[in-house]
Protein backbone atom coordinates (compact mmCIF):
# COMPACT_ATOMS: atom_id res chain seq x y z
CA UNK A 1 0.00 0.00 0.00
CA UNK A 2 1.46 3.38 -1.04
CA UNK A 3 1.41 6.64 0.87
CA UNK A 4 -1.91 8.43 1.25
CA UNK A 5 -2.78 10.58 -1.77
CA UNK A 6 -4.80 13.70 -1.03
CA UNK A 7 -7.24 14.65 -3.79
CA UNK A 8 -9.33 17.82 -3.75
CA UNK A 9 -12.69 17.31 -5.44
CA UNK A 10 -14.84 20.25 -6.57
CA UNK A 11 -18.18 19.23 -5.05
CA UNK A 12 -20.09 22.05 -6.78
CA UNK A 13 -18.88 21.58 -10.37
CA UNK A 14 -20.78 19.81 -13.14
CA UNK A 15 -24.33 19.06 -14.22
CA UNK A 16 -24.81 16.42 -11.51
CA UNK A 17 -23.26 18.24 -8.56
CA UNK A 18 -23.19 17.79 -5.69
CA UNK A 19 -24.95 14.38 -5.61
CA UNK A 20 -22.92 12.37 -8.11
CA UNK A 21 -19.67 14.13 -7.23
CA UNK A 22 -19.96 13.31 -3.54
CA UNK A 23 -21.06 9.76 -4.34
CA UNK A 24 -17.99 9.21 -6.53
CA UNK A 25 -15.70 10.56 -3.83
CA UNK A 26 -17.24 8.25 -1.23
CA UNK A 27 -16.85 5.25 -3.54
CA UNK A 28 -13.18 6.10 -4.06
CA UNK A 29 -12.25 6.34 -0.37
CA UNK A 30 -14.32 3.25 0.47
CA UNK A 31 -12.55 1.15 -2.17
CA UNK A 32 -8.98 2.41 -1.62
CA UNK A 33 -7.39 2.90 1.80
CA UNK A 34 -4.64 5.23 0.55
CA UNK A 35 -7.02 7.96 -0.67
CA UNK A 36 -7.96 11.07 1.31
CA UNK A 37 -10.58 13.31 -0.33
CA UNK A 38 -11.08 17.01 0.37
CA UNK A 39 -14.48 18.21 -0.87
CA UNK A 40 -14.65 21.93 -1.63
CA UNK A 41 -18.12 23.47 -1.70
CA UNK A 42 -21.01 24.71 0.40
CA UNK A 43 -20.61 22.80 3.65
CA UNK A 44 -24.29 22.29 4.49
CA UNK A 45 -25.04 20.99 1.00
CA UNK A 46 -22.06 18.62 0.96
CA UNK A 47 -22.78 17.33 4.49
CA UNK A 48 -26.37 16.57 3.50
CA UNK A 49 -25.13 14.39 0.61
CA UNK A 50 -22.61 12.60 2.83
CA UNK A 51 -25.34 11.54 5.27
CA UNK A 52 -26.61 9.15 2.58
CA UNK A 53 -23.51 6.95 2.85
CA UNK A 54 -21.38 4.92 5.21
CA UNK A 55 -17.72 5.75 4.67
CA UNK A 56 -14.41 6.22 6.53
CA UNK A 57 -15.09 9.74 7.84
CA UNK A 58 -11.45 10.30 8.81
CA UNK A 59 -10.52 10.27 5.11
CA UNK A 60 -13.19 12.67 3.87
CA UNK A 61 -12.77 16.36 4.63
CA UNK A 62 -15.02 19.30 3.78
CA UNK A 63 -13.61 22.76 3.08
CA UNK A 64 -16.42 25.31 3.01
CA UNK A 65 -16.55 27.71 0.05
CA UNK A 66 -19.19 30.37 -0.37
CA UNK A 67 -19.00 30.82 -4.15
CA UNK A 68 -19.58 28.73 -7.27
CA UNK A 69 -18.20 29.46 -10.75
CA UNK A 70 -20.94 28.80 -13.29
CA UNK A 71 -20.20 27.32 -16.72
CA UNK A 72 -21.35 30.41 -18.63
CA UNK A 73 -19.15 32.85 -16.70
CA UNK A 74 -16.05 34.37 -18.41
CA UNK A 75 -13.23 32.21 -16.98
CA UNK A 76 -10.60 34.89 -16.34
CA UNK A 77 -13.05 37.25 -14.62
CA UNK A 78 -14.51 34.39 -12.57
CA UNK A 79 -11.10 33.20 -11.31
CA UNK A 80 -10.17 36.77 -10.36
CA UNK A 81 -13.43 37.75 -8.67
CA UNK A 82 -14.51 34.49 -7.01
CA UNK A 83 -11.59 33.78 -4.69
CA UNK A 84 -13.82 31.72 -2.38
CA UNK A 85 -15.17 29.44 -5.11
CA UNK A 86 -14.81 25.65 -4.97
CA UNK A 87 -12.45 25.77 -7.99
CA UNK A 88 -10.12 28.53 -6.79
CA UNK A 89 -9.91 27.17 -3.23
CA UNK A 90 -9.22 23.64 -4.53
CA UNK A 91 -6.51 24.76 -6.96
CA UNK A 92 -4.91 26.88 -4.24
CA UNK A 93 -4.57 23.80 -2.02
CA UNK A 94 -2.63 22.04 -4.79
CA UNK A 95 -0.41 25.11 -5.29
CA UNK A 96 0.42 25.25 -1.57
CA UNK A 97 1.19 21.52 -1.44
CA UNK A 98 -1.78 20.78 0.84
CA UNK A 99 -3.14 18.31 -1.73
CA UNK A 100 -1.65 16.16 -4.48
CA UNK A 101 -4.35 16.74 -7.07
CA UNK A 102 -7.56 18.55 -7.98
CA UNK A 103 -10.57 17.07 -9.81
CA UNK A 104 -13.46 19.08 -11.23
CA UNK A 105 -16.43 18.54 -13.54
CA UNK A 106 -17.08 22.28 -13.48
CA UNK A 107 -16.33 25.08 -15.95
CA UNK A 108 -13.62 23.90 -18.36
CA UNK A 109 -12.47 27.45 -18.99
CA UNK A 110 -12.17 28.24 -15.29
CA UNK A 111 -10.25 25.01 -14.59
CA UNK A 112 -7.84 25.71 -17.49
CA UNK A 113 -7.29 29.36 -16.58
CA UNK A 114 -7.10 28.61 -12.87
CA UNK A 115 -4.72 25.72 -13.41
CA UNK A 116 -2.22 27.96 -15.17
CA UNK A 117 -2.73 31.09 -13.05
CA UNK A 118 -2.91 29.42 -9.63
CA UNK A 119 -1.04 26.11 -9.84
CA UNK A 120 1.37 27.36 -12.49
CA UNK A 121 3.31 25.70 -15.29
CA UNK A 122 6.39 23.54 -14.90
CA UNK A 123 9.48 25.60 -15.75
CA UNK A 124 10.24 25.09 -19.43
CA UNK A 125 6.71 24.04 -20.39
CA UNK A 126 5.35 26.51 -22.92
CA UNK A 127 1.71 25.40 -22.72
CA UNK A 128 -0.08 22.77 -20.61
CA UNK A 129 -2.35 20.38 -22.52
CA UNK A 130 -5.55 18.47 -21.78
CA UNK A 131 -5.00 14.78 -22.43
CA UNK A 132 -7.91 12.32 -22.15
CA UNK A 133 -7.66 8.60 -22.78
CA UNK A 134 -9.89 7.40 -25.62
CA UNK A 135 -10.84 3.78 -26.41
CA UNK A 136 -9.35 1.96 -29.40
CA UNK A 137 -9.49 -1.57 -30.76
CA UNK A 138 -6.36 -2.46 -28.79
CA UNK A 139 -7.11 -0.63 -25.54
CA UNK A 140 -6.71 3.13 -25.16
CA UNK A 141 -4.76 6.02 -26.66
CA UNK A 142 -3.93 9.45 -25.28
CA UNK A 143 -5.35 12.41 -27.21
CA UNK A 144 -3.23 15.52 -26.60
CA UNK A 145 -4.34 18.36 -26.78
CA UNK A 146 -8.15 18.27 -26.68
CA UNK A 147 -9.12 21.64 -25.26
CA UNK A 148 -6.41 23.89 -23.85
CA UNK A 149 -4.60 25.35 -26.89
CA UNK A 150 -6.59 26.04 -30.05
CA UNK A 151 -3.76 28.10 -31.56
CA UNK A 152 -0.71 26.00 -30.71
CA UNK A 153 2.75 26.33 -32.23
CA UNK A 154 5.04 23.53 -33.44
CA UNK A 155 7.19 23.68 -30.30
CA UNK A 156 4.04 23.20 -28.20
CA UNK A 157 3.10 20.06 -30.10
CA UNK A 158 6.58 18.61 -29.59
CA UNK A 159 6.22 19.12 -25.84
CA UNK A 160 2.73 17.58 -25.96
CA UNK A 161 4.24 14.50 -27.62
CA UNK A 162 6.92 14.21 -24.94
CA UNK A 163 4.52 14.67 -22.01
CA UNK A 164 2.04 12.23 -23.54
CA UNK A 165 4.75 9.63 -24.10
CA UNK A 166 5.88 9.88 -20.45
CA UNK A 167 2.28 9.51 -19.27
CA UNK A 168 1.56 6.44 -21.39
CA UNK A 169 4.82 4.73 -20.47
CA UNK A 170 4.66 5.32 -16.72
CA UNK A 171 0.91 5.28 -15.99
CA UNK A 172 -0.28 2.77 -18.61
CA UNK A 173 2.94 0.74 -18.71
CA UNK A 174 3.35 0.94 -22.50
CA UNK A 175 7.01 0.56 -23.47
CA UNK A 176 8.13 3.03 -26.16
CA UNK A 177 4.62 4.42 -26.88
CA UNK A 178 3.94 5.05 -30.56
CA UNK A 179 3.46 8.76 -31.23
CA UNK A 180 1.54 10.05 -34.24
CA UNK A 181 0.49 13.50 -35.43
CA UNK A 182 -3.07 13.97 -36.73
CA UNK A 183 -3.04 14.70 -40.46
CA UNK A 184 -5.24 14.51 -43.56
CA UNK A 185 -2.99 11.92 -45.18
CA UNK A 186 -0.08 9.61 -44.46
CA UNK A 187 2.41 11.45 -46.68
CA UNK A 188 4.90 13.73 -44.93
CA UNK A 189 4.28 16.63 -47.31
CA UNK A 190 0.55 16.76 -46.50
CA UNK A 191 -1.15 18.86 -43.85
CA UNK A 192 -1.60 22.47 -42.83
CA UNK A 193 1.26 24.81 -41.95
CA UNK A 194 1.36 23.69 -38.31
CA UNK A 195 1.57 19.98 -39.14
CA UNK A 196 4.21 20.56 -41.86
CA UNK A 197 6.34 22.52 -39.40
CA UNK A 198 5.89 20.04 -36.54
CA UNK A 199 6.46 16.79 -38.48
CA UNK A 200 10.25 17.19 -39.04
CA UNK A 201 10.73 18.35 -35.43
CA UNK A 202 9.08 15.17 -34.14
CA UNK A 203 11.23 13.08 -36.50
CA UNK A 204 14.33 14.58 -34.90
CA UNK A 205 13.27 13.58 -31.35
CA UNK A 206 15.34 10.49 -30.57
CA UNK A 207 13.49 10.07 -27.28
CA UNK A 208 10.15 9.57 -29.07
CA UNK A 209 8.86 6.55 -30.99
CA UNK A 210 7.39 8.78 -33.71
CA UNK A 211 5.51 6.82 -36.37
CA UNK A 212 4.44 9.76 -38.57
CA UNK A 213 1.03 11.01 -39.64
CA UNK A 214 -2.20 9.46 -38.40
CA UNK A 215 -5.52 9.93 -40.19
CA UNK A 216 -8.63 10.30 -38.03
CA UNK A 217 -10.17 7.09 -39.40
CA UNK A 218 -7.17 5.09 -38.14
CA UNK A 219 -7.37 6.35 -34.55
CA UNK A 220 -10.08 3.85 -33.41
CA UNK A 221 -7.97 1.05 -34.92
CA UNK A 222 -5.26 1.74 -32.35
CA UNK A 223 -2.44 2.65 -34.75
CA UNK A 224 -0.68 4.75 -32.12
CA UNK A 225 -0.61 5.34 -28.37
CA UNK A 226 -0.17 9.13 -28.28
CA UNK A 227 -2.22 11.22 -30.71
CA UNK A 228 -0.76 14.71 -31.09
CA UNK A 229 -2.73 17.73 -32.33
CA UNK A 230 -3.72 21.24 -31.37
CA UNK A 231 -6.87 21.65 -29.26
CA UNK A 232 -9.27 22.62 -32.05
CA UNK A 233 -8.64 19.38 -33.92
CA UNK A 234 -8.42 17.35 -30.71
CA UNK A 235 -11.74 18.62 -29.39
CA UNK A 236 -13.49 17.84 -32.68
CA UNK A 237 -12.05 14.30 -32.63
CA UNK A 238 -13.10 13.78 -29.01
CA UNK A 239 -16.67 15.07 -29.46
CA UNK A 240 -17.21 13.12 -32.70
CA UNK A 241 -15.78 10.00 -31.04
CA UNK A 242 -18.21 10.31 -28.13
CA UNK A 243 -21.15 11.08 -30.42
CA UNK A 244 -20.57 8.16 -32.78
CA UNK A 245 -20.04 5.74 -29.87
CA UNK A 246 -23.27 6.88 -28.21
CA UNK A 247 -25.27 6.64 -31.43
CA UNK A 248 -23.94 3.16 -32.26
CA UNK A 249 -24.81 1.86 -28.80
CA UNK A 250 -28.35 3.28 -29.11
CA UNK A 251 -28.77 1.72 -32.58
CA UNK A 252 -27.50 -1.67 -31.38
CA UNK A 253 -29.89 -1.63 -28.42
CA UNK A 254 -32.76 -0.65 -30.73
CA UNK A 255 -32.02 -3.47 -33.16
CA UNK A 256 -31.85 -5.99 -30.32
CA UNK A 257 -35.36 -5.07 -29.16
CA UNK A 258 -37.13 -5.25 -32.55
CA UNK A 259 -38.65 -8.71 -32.23
CA UNK A 260 -38.78 -11.83 -30.07
CA UNK A 261 -36.04 -13.40 -32.17
CA UNK A 262 -33.70 -10.43 -31.74
CA UNK A 263 -34.46 -10.30 -28.01
CA UNK A 264 -33.46 -13.96 -27.65
CA UNK A 265 -30.31 -13.23 -29.64
CA UNK A 266 -29.62 -10.25 -27.39
CA UNK A 267 -29.69 -12.49 -24.32
CA UNK A 268 -27.13 -14.81 -25.92
CA UNK A 269 -24.68 -12.04 -26.83
CA UNK A 270 -25.33 -9.88 -23.77
CA UNK A 271 -22.10 -10.76 -21.88
CA UNK A 272 -19.88 -10.02 -24.90
CA UNK A 273 -21.88 -6.91 -25.81
CA UNK A 274 -21.67 -5.61 -22.27
CA UNK A 275 -17.88 -5.90 -22.34
CA UNK A 276 -17.69 -4.08 -25.67
CA UNK A 277 -19.93 -1.26 -24.48
CA UNK A 278 -17.90 -0.91 -21.29
CA UNK A 279 -14.72 -0.42 -23.32
CA UNK A 280 -16.34 2.55 -25.10
CA UNK A 281 -17.68 4.09 -21.90
CA UNK A 282 -15.73 7.33 -21.25
CA UNK A 283 -16.40 7.10 -17.51
CA UNK A 284 -14.18 4.01 -17.30
CA UNK A 285 -11.08 6.08 -18.06
CA UNK A 286 -11.50 9.00 -15.66
CA UNK A 287 -10.94 12.59 -16.72
CA UNK A 288 -8.40 14.53 -18.74
CA UNK A 289 -5.24 15.55 -16.84
CA UNK A 290 -3.88 19.01 -17.62
CA UNK A 291 -0.29 17.95 -18.30
CA UNK A 292 2.51 20.45 -17.79
CA UNK A 293 1.41 22.06 -14.52
CA UNK A 294 3.38 22.02 -11.25
CA UNK A 295 0.55 20.05 -9.66
CA UNK A 296 -2.04 17.62 -11.01
CA UNK A 297 -5.34 19.05 -12.27
CA UNK A 298 -7.91 16.69 -13.81
CA UNK A 299 -10.95 17.90 -15.76
CA UNK A 300 -13.85 15.46 -16.00
CA UNK A 301 -16.91 15.73 -18.25
CA UNK A 302 -19.52 18.26 -17.16
CA UNK A 303 -22.06 15.43 -17.24
CA UNK A 304 -19.90 13.13 -15.08
CA UNK A 305 -21.64 10.60 -12.88
CA UNK A 306 -20.17 9.00 -9.76
CA UNK A 307 -18.22 6.34 -11.66
CA UNK A 308 -16.23 8.87 -13.70
CA UNK A 309 -15.48 10.94 -10.59
CA UNK A 310 -14.34 7.80 -8.79
CA UNK A 311 -12.08 6.76 -11.66
CA UNK A 312 -10.68 10.29 -11.97
CA UNK A 313 -9.62 10.07 -8.32
CA UNK A 314 -7.92 6.71 -8.99
CA UNK A 315 -6.22 8.37 -11.95
CA UNK A 316 -4.76 10.96 -9.56
CA UNK A 317 -3.36 8.18 -7.36
CA UNK A 318 -1.61 6.54 -10.33
CA UNK A 319 -0.28 9.88 -11.53
CA UNK A 320 1.11 10.73 -8.09
CA UNK A 321 2.57 7.29 -7.36
CA UNK A 322 4.34 7.22 -10.73
CA UNK A 323 5.79 10.73 -10.17
CA UNK A 324 4.63 11.91 -13.59
CA UNK A 325 5.19 15.60 -12.83
CA UNK A 326 8.72 14.93 -11.60
CA UNK A 327 9.49 12.94 -14.74
CA UNK A 328 8.14 15.70 -16.99
CA UNK A 329 10.30 18.22 -15.08
CA UNK A 330 13.37 16.01 -15.48
CA UNK A 331 12.69 15.52 -19.17
CA UNK A 332 12.17 19.22 -19.84
CA UNK A 333 15.30 20.07 -17.83
CA UNK A 334 17.38 17.74 -20.01
CA UNK A 335 15.77 19.23 -23.12
CA UNK A 336 16.61 22.79 -22.02
CA UNK A 337 20.22 21.77 -21.24
CA UNK A 338 20.63 20.23 -24.70
CA UNK A 339 19.24 23.39 -26.32
CA UNK A 340 21.75 25.49 -24.40
CA UNK A 341 24.65 23.30 -25.49
CA UNK A 342 23.69 23.26 -29.18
Amino acid sequence: MGETVKVVVDAMGGDNAPGEIVKGAVQAVTSHKNIHVILTGQEDVVKKELTKYTYPAERVEIVHTSQVIETAEPPVAAIRSKKDSSIVVGLSKVRRGEADAFVSAGSSGAVLVGGQAIVGRIKGIERPALAPLIPTKNGVALLIDCGANVDARASHLVQFARMGSIYMEDVLGISRPRVGIVNIGAEEEKGNALVKETFPLLKQCSDLNFIGSVEARDIPDGVCDVIVCEAFVGNVILKLYEGVAGTLIQKIKGCMMQSLKTKVGALLVKPALKGMMKSFDASEYGGAPLLGLKGLVVKTHGSSKAKEVEHSIYQCVQFTEQRINEKIKEHISIEETEKGES
